[in-house]
């Protein structure tokens, strides 16, 4: 069975780009990083990801199954969002914009 925690560290690396990334998004260690990503390939039965030189690439299957990664947070976050509105709790994503100009603050 696919472990969410070890499929949200998948996508960390896979949105960020990299170990180090991934595991600045998650503040852990690069080290619980790549333990993760190794357990899942395990679960998996295949690569995830690829080491290149100092960097990685997500292979086909771990391109795969970031975007799966992906759609099944993004609904997990729904989920636990209309939890919290029936506790009474207001939850969410929240998302602010700002010109650059207004976003400086007045002199």
């Amino acid at each position: 069975m696919l472990n969410l925690e070890r499929l949200r560290v998948l996508h960390a690396v896979a949105t960020t780009g990299s170990v180090v990334g991934g595991a600045r998004t998650l503040h852990v260690t690069t080290s619980a990083v790549s333990q993760q990503i190794a357990r899942l390939e395990r679960e998996v039965g295949q690569p995830l990801v690829e080491r290149q030189g100092r960097g990685i690439r997500l292979t086909e299957a771990g391109e795969l199954l970031a975007r799966e990664a992906d759609a099944l947070l993004t609904h997990v976050e729904r989920i636990e969002a209309d939890f919290a509105g029936h506790r009474g709790q207001v939850a969410g994503r929240l998302t602010i914009a700002a010109f650059a100009t207004a976003a400086r603050g007045a002199a």
